[in-house]
């Protein structure tokens, strides 16, 4: 006589299914006045993740650290935000020519990061000592300029339009462009835009 075999009542698993978004990975020379600054951007979170990292690495030591992070995950854009400061142009070519050959995208700035947060009031285009750049933002923001502020973000976005205009015109200005001798030049506004897509 044939036995019943007893069916295992069928069950449904739930399967989580993380909705797909972009994801941006910022890396950055500074450990915290650039990543103070990004971290800052008020992006909306369900459609975009943005990892910001501040690593102390600089020109190709920070491409290379950021071309080992972009392979521990999946990223839609990834950015390395770095200075020319004092380095050589070699390095500095170097850094640009190498990100750009792995699919890093690079915003930089020649000579600070600072010059970004001037073209917010005028455009710039001598280049000026590091000196300089704080004594003029002091001024311009009415109140001692941090190098490590967490504020400036949001005392900028007021006027961001202004330094992407201001960063635009000053970029065009140089054709061809040289990086390392285009003092001063910023690519910064790039990112910038990129993550202003996302932002509320």
């Amino acid at each position: 006589m044939a036995r019943n075999k007893r069916r295992a009542p069928y069950s449904k698993r739930k399967v989580n299914v993380r909705e797909t978004i972009p994801r941006f990975l910022i890396v950055c020379e500074g450990e915290r006045t650039e990543p103070n600054y990004f971290q800052s951007f008020r992006v909306t979170k369900e459609i975009v993740a943005v990892e910001v990292r501040g690593t102390g690495y600089n020109t190709v030591s920070l491409v290379r650290e950021t071309i080992r992070l972009k392979g521990e995950d999946d990223y839609e854009q990834v950015w390395c935000v770095f200075d020319r400061d004092s380095f050589s142009a070699e390095s500095f070519n170097e850094a640009i020519r190498l990100a750009k050959q792995r699919g890093i995208k690079v915003a930089y700035s020649n000579e600070a990061f600072e010059l970004w947060y001037l073209l917010h009031f005028d455009f710039l285009n001598t280049g000026i000592s590091r000196t300089d750049y704080i004594t003029k933002l002091t001024t311009k923001i009415g109140k001692q300029y941090e190098k490590n502020s967490k504020d400036m973000y949001d005392i900028l976005a007021p006027i961001q339009d202004i330094a992407i205009k201001n960063a635009t015109k000053l970029l065009s200005i140089y054709d061809p462009c040289r990086p390392s001798e285009d003092n001063p030049s910023t690519t910064i506004h790039l990112l910038v835009a990129e993550l202003n897509k996302y932002s509320r």
